[in-house]
């Protein structure tokens, strides 16, 4: 019987970080492509440059807006259109993963 909750115990840990750890490299993958391709005009906070018209990327409207809202603005804005190429979907969904960790503050 001790063995059995040894065992559950195991692969309950085994699951969690089977499902944790991805996402977890993911965001650290997020915060260095976001560093990379998005500080540079939204900034390191994601907070963008009002007076240079750049938005805010942690705004309650960026906030409202879905993942794939999102990924698709990326993508077809001309103003991205060389960070677009240079991301993967997987890319693009770590960033905005990582955006999303910014709104969280």
């Amino acid at each position: 019987m001790k063995t059995m909750k040894v065992a559950m115990l195991v692969l309950t840990v085994a699951v969690a970080l089977f499902i944790l750890l991805p996402n977890l490299a993911w965001a650290e993958d997020g915060a260095a492509l976001y560093k990379a391709k998005c500080s540079a005009c939204h900034g390191p906070d994601g907070a963008g440059k009002p007076v240079a018209k750049i938005p805010s990327l942690v705004s309650d409207e960026v906030k409202a807006k879905s993942d794939d809202d999102i990924a698709k603005f990326v993508g077809s804005n001309p103003k991205h259109a060389g960070v677009a190429k240079a991301l993967s979907a997987d890319d693009t969904k770590a960033v905005i993963a990582f955006v999303r960790s910014l709104q969280k503050k």
